[in-house]
């Protein structure tokens, strides 16, 4: 009897734990996006930064659970969305491309790093170092990919313009401090995961 209460309270504390963590990192993502530096119709922000970093610390449930509520709530009118914007409008609008990507994305980045793992021996979400690094590398390389092609896809949709001129405008001034931001995003996780309980 016991033993079965201290199992309830494990699970419970579990559980408060992990929704807590889904609750800040969608606060962490709703306040990166309003970080923002203008080029063109499309906005720098440290959004990227902070999706990517999500992917390497929380696990999977969580990660996709801190996404998909980041997006329900700009949808329904918050300002969670680049330039403290939200609705609906944003996720059909030019760049909205972008927002759902976030999820197939993470969807992709997940894939590929429990692929890796296993390939590799096995990693676990505890480990660092730079098998480690590579393997979240390739993951953030991937989410970034996955968000590009639903972003240039959706904005040469709605815009009406070819798929060179939404590159040019979606993709090609991006890339570089995107890949930037997710060497600093694995850092970061790296550091952090030192840091957290193993699961």
């Amino acid at each position: 009897m016991e033993a079965s209460k201290v199992k309830q309270g494990s699970m419970g504390a579990s559980r408060t734990r992990s929704i807590a963590f889904v609750g800040l990192t969608i606060a962490i993502m709703g306040v990166s996006a309003w970080v923002a530096i203008p080029f063109g119709p499309v906005l720098l922000t440290l959004q990227m930064f902070a999706l990517m970093f999500a992917i390497m610390v929380l696990t999977p449930k969580q990660c996709m659970a801190a996404i998909l509520g980041y997006l329900v709530l700009g949808a329904i009118g918050l300002p969670m969305f680049s330039g403290m914007r939200g609705g609906i409008g944003m996720l059909a609008g030019p760049t909205g491309g972008y927002l759902w990507g976030y999820v197939l994305g993470a969807l992709a980045a997940l894939a590929v790093r429990a692929a890796l793992r296993r390939v590799t021996g096995g990693e676990t979400q505890k480990t660092v170092g730079p098998k480690a690094f590579a393997i979240d590398m390739a993951a953030c390389l991937a989410f970034i990919v996955i968000t590009y092609v639903c972003g240039c896809f959706q904005y040469a949709l709605v815009t009406g313009v070819d798929m060179a001129a939404a590159f040019a405008v979606t993709i090609a001034p991006f890339a570089i401090p995107d890949v930037l931001k997710a060497v600093a995003a694995v850092l970061c996780a790296q550091a952090v995961k030192r840091a957290l309980p193993k699961r």
